[in-house]
């Protein structure tokens, strides 16, 4: 992604905010994946049930009550930060983690227009196939500092 160094260093832990479906069994998979492939640790996360998110995405003119739309605010603790969102936020999530899941940076030259249609289509039936929580699961202690809240913004 031009203008992100989604590499890390030392330095870049936790560069980027992750907002998810804190109650999506898709989502919180997801999130597993990322935490394993994350050798860095250029991710935070937050769902977007939370007041981080609620404060976030604020700042970008964003509903954080759309539950069905992912979220990556890049470089959030420097400007300028970016905003990205569905189909592009998976695809800068996954070119940020180490092989095989940088492999998905060939889909980046796909346009917006498809990405977030195949995005929708996932999204819409994401509970029903995946599952869903009653509350957003509490991470496992080893993970717990890569979790934001309100003062760490």
């Amino acid at each position: 992604m031009p203008g992100v160094d989604v590499q890390g260093s030392p330095t870049a832990r936790g560069r980027h905010l992750l907002l998810y479906d804190g109650v999506c069994g898709l989502c919180n998979g997801l999130i597993q994946a990322v935490l394993a492939g994350d050798r860095r640790s250029a991710f935070h996360f937050a769902a977007l049930q939370s007041p981080v998110a609620a404060a976030v995405l604020d700042r970008f003119g964003s509903d954080p009550h759309d539950l069905d739309t992912f979220h990556v605010v890049a470089d959030y603790r420097s400007g300028p930060s970016r905003h990205l969102t569905k189909g592009r936020a998976v695809l800068f999530v996954m070119t940020a983690l180490d092989w095989p899941w940088r492999a998905a940076g060939l889909l980046t030259v796909l346009p917006d227009w498809v990405l977030n249609t195949v995005y929708d289509l996932v999204a819409r039936h994401r509970y029903r196939v995946f599952g869903q929580y009653e509350r957003c699961p509490v991470p496992r202690p080893e993970h717990r500092d890569r979790f934001i809240d309100q003062g760490d913004l």
